[in-house]
């Protein structure tokens, strides 16, 4: 007979879970309580955040469908939980507790990884794959044996069947996840009603892996592919969202998780912070733009806060973070190169025909006969030891798209939401709605520019055509090579004060109607009372414009000409070089003459006008200019000026 105090503790968990556990639409009240309770459940099983992105690509299958409930839970089997709960909460359906969901009956259940007690669900089970199909490896710990676990299938891992086995790649020691039979089988059967895959070589390996898997393996595509190439045409968007300008090609730094990729550890080598440094001080800031997708992984073992900190010199160097989660495919389609490692946001970016360098080619943690593996073998080296830039342009000049991995990454280009609402609503036994499936397209991300808060080497060549050549460097390792007179240009919130008593030019960006700063001759007279070293202050005032201010009294408003697209603050170092060769105001091609000035970064060259202040517009400027917040804004011509 059980002990009164044993009892109490049982009624009391029992009416701690029934506080937790969803009664609605689901649950024992369901019927009563329910507004539409005759509708067929799906339930989203998830696993950690990067699964649950793969799932959230699939919800829009089930679009404008009345006879669907969809559910979400979380197996809790996996180390990286951080962001689980936000992202179900954002999903914004009924969310029930794991204990909760293997006792309540579904028609379909749909998993993007492997792991937890997926036998257990009560319903027909899909997984599909959260990366370029299955090509890596789970090291076992030290001691676990090569052989299956207990024999109840609870785990996911370490199934029955398996017996004495080899492993799921020939050749390998540690199992292929998601082909070997201790991830696929339950008590000698598949653990799912359908594995869906991208590709019939997948189906193969899976074969060769474990023969009895094979029954429920389907050919689906690969939804976050297809989202990506449906999206292509958007590029230029991706972009300008990014803050790349015309002329400027985009490095995209990549790293999957673990110690031996781009972002890890592993090894007596860690070239993280030499990259860093490099793609900082070694590519023009004006020519190339960069930016970093982390895998979400990274982001939850370690903390956002934490890998801000870790990342906070190359962003002040104007290294852009990407969202883990919604804009690293938008910043995929953007990039010109992509710095990566083995993970499949870099056999992604190959697939699109984007030029690769690997700057992790570790192949212990890949299946050897995978196509990562095969890509990871050829594809192109980075040398961190040796200067970036060269290697850059000539990976962009030499690059040829490879044809395996776009090949291999889905044999139904484009006709996944199709195979997948065929499979999925087969499964649940009712017809599918009317109408295409189609998939969402993927969403313009916020405009986020990076600013460049770190130091600027400048370099500068008036050319005998007037042409102004401009190069700038974020915290070069060495002072800038080439012909030309250089200067400091520093950015007034820069981490360290004592920059700006060295600089010669001091700029900033700003409302030209902030209070808090003053106007921008007035901000900028300060800055140059304050600072006695410094010879230029400007005053960034929008995406075209700024305002200038030189220690010899001149001020000047610089303004974009129909063919410009720079950063402003290039406009003043080039205005800096064009005072220090002589130019003065009125004097033919000076400052404020017609014409104005032309600067050349790289391979482009942007007109500005320097202009007076006071000084009327030029009528072939005037076209298209409204008035619009207490200025003139010349919208189709870029310029800024003075409202009568």
């Amino acid at each position: 007979m059980p002990r009164l105090g044993d009892v109490v503790k049982g009624v009391r968990a029992v009416a701690e879970r029934s506080r937790e556990w969803v009664r609605v639409p689901v649950g024992d009240e369901a019927g009563r309580w329910a507004t539409r309770g005759r509708c067929r459940r799906v339930l989203l099983v998830v696993h950690n955040v990067t699964a649950a992105t793969r799932l959230l690509d699939l919800l829009p299958l089930f679009r404008d469908d009345l006879r669907i409930q969809l559910l979400a839970t979380c197996t809790g089997s996996s180390p990286f939980q951080s962001g689980v709960t936000e992202l179900l909460d954002s999903i914004g359906v009924p969310v029930l507790p794991w204990e909760q969901a293997v006792r309540t009956p579904v028609d379909l259940a749909l998993s993007a990884s492997f792991g937890g007690q997926l036998s257990k669900i009560r319903g027909n089970l899909v997984i599909v794959s959260h990366g370029i199909g299955y090509n890596k490896t789970l090291r076992r710990a030290a001691g676990e044996p090569t052989t299956a676990g207990p024999t109840t299938g609870s785990r996911g891992l370490g199934n029955p069947g398996v017996g004495d086995r080899g492993p799921g790649d020939p050749g390998l020691g540690d199992p292929l996840f998601g082909l070997a039979p201790e991830w696929v089988l339950a008590d000698g059967v598949p653990i799912a009603d359908a594995m869906v895959f991208s590709h019939p070589e997948q189906i193969d390996r899976l074969g060769v892996a474990c023969p009895e898997a094979v029954p429920a393996a389907v050919l689906g595509g690969d939804p976050c592919f297809d989202r990506m190439l449906a999206a292509r045409h958007h590029r230029e968007r991706y972009r300008r969202a990014l803050g790349v300008r015309p002329g400027q090609r985009l490095v995209l730094l990549n790293s999957t998780w673990n110690p031996d990729s781009l972002f890890g550890d592993r090894g007596s080598d860690d070239v993280l912070p030499l990259l860093l440094r490099t793609l900082a001080s070694d590519l023009p800031v004006d020519e190339y733009r960069t930016a970093a997708v982390l895998h979400p992984n990274i982001w939850a073992a370690h903390g956002p806060g934490q890998v801000r900190l870790w990342l906070d010199r190359a962003v002040r160097a104007g290294l852009a973070l990407v969202d883990p989660l919604d804009g690293w495919r938008q910043a995929l389609i953007a990039a010109d190169l992509v710095i990566g490692d083995f993970g499949s946001v870099s056999y992604y970016a190959a697939a699109l025909g984007t030029p690769v360098l690997l700057g992790s080619a570790s192949l212990d943690g890949l299946g050897p006969t995978s196509p990562v593996a095969g890509f990871v073998r050829t594809a192109p080296r980075l040398d961190p030891y040796a200067p970036l830039l060269p290697q850059v342009e000539h990976h962009l000049a030499a690059h040829r798209p490879l044809t395996e991995p776009a090949e291999l990454t889905t044999s139904a280009p484009g006709r996944s939401a199709e195979l997948l609402r065929e499979l999925f609503y087969g499964l649940i036994g009712i017809p599918e709605p009317a109408g295409p499936a189609l998939l969402d397209p993927l969403p313009l991300p916020p405009y986020r520019p990076t600013p460049h808060t770190a130091p600027l080497r400048v370099v500068t060549r008036v050319r005998e055509d007037g042409v102004i050549e401009v190069r700038r460097f974020s915290q070069p390792s060495a002072e800038p090579g080439g012909p030309g007179d250089g200067h400091l240009a520093v950015h007034e919130d820069t981490l360290d004060p004592g920059m700006l008593d060295l600089a010669d030019l001091i700029w900033r960006h700003g409302d030209p109607y902030d209070p808090r700063l003053g106007a921008p001759r007035q901000w900028a007279a300060e800055i140059l009372d304050r600072y006695p070293g410094c010879s230029l202050a400007a005053y960034v005032t929008g995406p075209h414009a700024c305002t200038v201010r030189h220690r010899d009294g001149l001020v000047s408003e610089l303004s974009a000409l129909p063919g410009a697209d720079a950063d402003p603050a290039l406009y003043a170092s080039a205005f800096f070089a064009h005072v220090a060769a002589g130019a003065r105001p009125g004097a033919p091609g000076g400052i404020g003459a017609p014409g104005g000035i032309t600067v050349r970064t790289g391979a482009g060259e942007h007109p500005i006008r320097s202009r007076l202040p006071g000084q009327a517009l030029p009528a072939d400027q005037v076209e298209g200019v409204q008035v619009s917040g207490g200025l003139l804004a010349a919208e189709d011509r870029g310029g800024l000026v003075d409202q009568p």
